[in-house]
């Protein structure tokens, strides 16, 4: 496996564009368009979250034939909490799509982010529609990620290259979230793309596979959006012999591949997230199982504590000590073991005699690695968030102005 440029339009037989129609100001993209030569397997997760949005509910329903042929995305409007009328809007969103590229408006899924709450402005949406079509290029990739940005401070794409049954297999994507992240499926929006030839079923199931230990184990804030939503359109050109099992060496070499880009991908999201300063990995080591080893890296991850004194390089590894003792997971606090990269900061629950200054040096790095040992059985779990700065306040603050 490799990693290739190209981003979501690495994949032969993809174009993709993203544009201007207004939503956002001073030229900035904010309508995105994904488009296969020719109907592809597709599949998706989405939000767990009770309040969903518009989008949600049209991409569920036109995925239950597990085809698709485009995706449009708008960014600043999240079509959340809209009503009828924001559910018609997000189906005309298809169907204006669908005139404009001489398809079946149930090939093509839609997604939306931005503000809960707002009607969409479907004049400017129409507009952006037709630019976006226009617009469509083999390398259009680095556009479309642009254009799907909120809060974002930079794009996040992704594309490899892995062998699948002797045949050389491209998988391309694309992703945005800065805040509003703790997803319980996925990330805010994240889009994949693939040449691999393989049935719906296992496409299905590698995607949840691969959600759950790359995007399900980012957070930045706790917060599961209206919107979260995954899609994945496999071309089927790559010349591998069809997967239809989810199983096997040819699915677990195309597992291996997806698992990279997700958690590339997700890796991204928590670096950037909002206000962020330094990426932080937590890596929970012997867990007595793979729930609980979750529970005490995201009590961990999510702790305000731990994230403000990685923000300001505090070694206070009592605060680590108190989210994984909250988490639920069981374990003797006196054989738990905690490394700052790997210089060790507590040895059996107690303090390791570490130098302050030391650990103020690895918390000062742009990526922070905690390991906590937790010695209770044989399962390890790894999850990625970020520091809570001032600036996490101030973008949330004033969010909508």
């Amino acid at each position: 496996m490799k990693k290739i440029d190209g981003g979501i339009t690495a994949v032969p037989g993809i174009r993709a564009a993203g544009v201007h129609a207004g939503l956002k100001p001073e030229n900035q993209r904010d309508v995105a368009l994904i488009v296969a030569d020719t109907p592809a397997v597709a599949a998706g997760v989405f939000t767990q979250n009770r309040v969903c949005a518009a989008p949600v509910f049209v991409c569920r329903e036109h995925l239950s034939n597990h085809t698709a042929q485009a995706i449009v995305v708008n960014s600043k409007n999240a079509n959340a909490c809209t009503g009828e009328e924001g559910l018609a809007n997000a189906y005309q969103m298809t169907s204006l799509v669908g005139e404009a590229l001489d398809i079946d408006s149930r090939l093509v899924l839609v997604a939306q982010t931005g503000v809960i709450g707002q009607q969409l402005p479907m004049d400017k949406i129409a507009h952006g529609i037709c630019l976006v079509t226009n617009a469509l290029h083999p390398d259009g990739g680095h556009d479309a990620a642009l254009a799907i940005m909120t809060t974002d401070t930079v794009p996040k794409e992704i594309a490899v290259e892995v062998e699948v049954g002797g045949a050389t297999v491209r998988i391309g994507g694309m992703t945005k979230g800065a805040g509003m992240i703790a997803p319980n499926m996925a990330t805010m929006l994240a889009f994949l793309t693939t040449d691999a030839k393989i049935a719906s079923e296992p496409l299905q199931t590698a995607l949840r596979e691969s959600i759950a230990r790359s995007f399900n184990r980012v957070t930045v804030d706790t917060d599961t959006s209206t919107n979260d939503t995954v899609l994945i359109l496999a071309t089927g050109s790559s010349g591998n012999a069809e997967i239809t099992e989810s199983d096997g060496k040819d699915y677990d070499a195309f597992r291996e591949g997806l698992d990279f880009a997700c958690t590339e991908l997700a890796k991204m999201i928590a670096r950037d997230g909002e206000g962020a300063t330094k990426l932080v990995e937590v890596i929970v080591k012997n867990a007595r199982n793979e729930a609980e080893g979750e529970m005490a890296a995201r009590a961990i991850a999510e702790s305000p504590l731990v994230k403000t004194a990685v923000f300001g390089a505090d070694a206070n590894w009592g605060r680590i000590m108190m989210a994984v003792g909250k988490s639920g997971a069981a374990f003797d606090p006196y054989q738990v073991d905690v490394w700052l990269g790997d210089y060790q900061l507590v040895k059996a629950g107690m303090d390791a005699g570490f130098d302050e200054k030391k650990a103020t040096e690895l918390f000062s790095k742009d990526t922070v690695k905690i390991t906590v040992d937790v010695n209770a059985g044989d399962t390890d779990v790894t999850m990625w968030t970020c520091d809570y700065s001032y600036d996490y306040i101030r973008i949330n603050a004033d969010y909508r102005t």
